[in-house]
C-alpha cells in the first residue's frame, strides 16, 4: 500500500476552508452503491476534484486530502473502489485489498468516477463547471486513464503511477494529464517514466511532467518533513494546472 493509517496529507496553501465534510454512498453506473466522502469549499472556484486512492481505497489520508481541496476553493470527492466486491466498510490497514483490487477495471473504476462527476455537477456537490481527477500509485494510472474513460474531464493528475497501466489508453485520451513522478519510486523506474513521458509526445497528448529527484514511493505526506518542500511543489502544480485548464 502508500500511505497508511498514519498518513497524513501535506498542507495546501490554505485560501478558504471546507464548509461542510462527511461520508455519504454514490451509486455508479452500473447501479453499485459504493463509499465516498465530500468535502466543500467555503470559498468555491467553480473547479471540483475526484479523488482516487491507492489500492487500499477510500480510507483515511484520502478523505482527510477532500477536505485539503476544499480548503483551496475546489470541491472534492474521494471515492472507494470496492463497493462491488467488498461492499462498504472498513478500509484500514487490516483490510484485505488486493483480492478485491484484483477484481476491478478500469471500466468499473470509470463508471464510479462518473458517478462522482456527476455528483461535483450537482447543487449539493458544488455546481462545478470544471472537473479533475487526481491519484495515487493505483489511483494515479486509473486517474490518468480518465483522460481517455470520460466524456467530461478537464485534467487528470497522477502521483507515482504505474505507465504500463495508461500506455493502453493512451491514443484515446482527450484531457490534459499532470505526472508527478518521485525520482526514487521503487515502483516505476525513471527510464518507465522517462518511456511514457516520450509515448505522450508521440502520441499528441498535452501534458506535464515534473520528477522529484530522490523521492520515494509515496512521498507525498505531512510525515516526511524532508520532503516537504517537494511536497509544497507538488501543491503548487496542482493548483496551477487546475487554474489553467478550468
Amino acid at each position: 500500500m502508500c500511505h497508511s493509517d498514519s498518513s497524513r496529507p501535506p498542507l495546501p496553501p490554505i485560501s478558504g476552508a471546507a464548509v461542510d465534510q462527511g461520508d455519504f454512498v454514490l451509486t455508479s453506473l452500473d447501479g453499485t452503491q459504493f463509499a465516498a466522502y465530500f468535502a466543500r469549499a467555503s470559498k468555491p472556484t467553480g473547479a471540483g476534484m475526484v479523488v482516487m486512492p491507492d489500492v487500499r481505497g477510500l480510507h483515511h489520508f484520502y478523505k482527510e486530502l477532500a477536505v485539503r481541496f476544499a480548503e483551496t476553493g475546489i470541491d472534492a470527492v474521494a471515492i472507494d473502489y470496492f463497493g462491488r466486491t467488498a461492499g462498504i466498510g472498513d478500509r484500514s490497514e487490516a483490510f484485505e485489498y488486493m483480492p478485491h483490487v484484483e477484481k476491478t477495471t478500469q471500466e468499473t473504476i470509470a463508471a464510479d468516477v462518473s458517478a462522482a462527476i456527476a455528483q461535483l455537477g450537482t447543487k449539493d456537490g458544488g455546481g462545478v463547471k470544471s472537473v479533475f481527477s487526481v491519484g495515487f500509485c493505483f489511483g494515479g494510472s486509473s486517474s490518468w486513464n480518465q483522460s481517455a474513460l470520460q466524456p467530461r474531464l478537464d485534467g487528470a493528475i497522477g502521483f507515482y503511477g504505474r505507465p504500463p497501466r495508461t500506455e493502453p489508453y493512451i491514443a484515446k485520451m482527450k484531457a490534459p494529464l499532470l505526472l508527478l513522478v518521485a525520482g526514487a519510486d521503487g515502483a516505476t523506474p525513471p527510464e518507465v517514466a522517462d518511456d511514457f513521458d516520450k509515448k505522450l509526445t508521440e502520441a499528441g497528448v498535452p501534458h506535464e511532467r515534473h520528477v522529484y529527484a530522490g523521492a520515494p514511493h509515496s512521498f507525498f505526506d505531512r510525515g516526511y518533513e524532508q520532503w516537504k518542500d517537494a511536497c509544497d511543489d507538488a501543491w503548487r502544480r496542482i493548483l496551477d494546472f487546475v487554474k489553467k485548464h478550468s
